[in-house]
């Protein structure tokens, strides 16, 4: 991943203007961060669950060099809110409104 996972700041205004409101736009990245949230934690236990011990014995648990490493690679990851800021600001999230039809009312 190319971005940098460390905290930085964001022109509000441009974040704003996105999408015409501030509350619009972080409801948008939100959305979206929870999407990627679920996304990596479905990929992070798919792939722990191939070190899955069923048995309940403290001897037969050992650690685990590739499991250990496959952690930490998710640890080091940008967070789900930062990917999702930065995909909001190069315009890869479509801004759209619900379209709510009101009912036809005969007088």
């Amino acid at each position: 991943m190319s971005i940098n996972p460390s905290i930085r700041t964001h022109n509000m205004e441009e974040i704003a203007h996105k999408s015409e409101s501030i509350y619009k736009s972080v409801s948008v990245i939100s959305k979206r961060a929870r999407q990627i949230s679920a996304t990596l934690k479905e990929e992070l236990n798919s792939k722990l669950a191939e070190f899955a011990s069923t048995v309940d014995n403290l001897e037969e648990i050992f650690e685990n060099r590739e499991q250990i490493e496959i952690s930490k690679f998710y640890e080091r990851m940008p967070k789900p809110t930062i990917l999702a800021t930065e995909e909001f600001l190069n315009d890869e999230i479509m801004v759209r409104d619900k379209v709510v039809e009101e009912p036809d009312s005969e007088i």
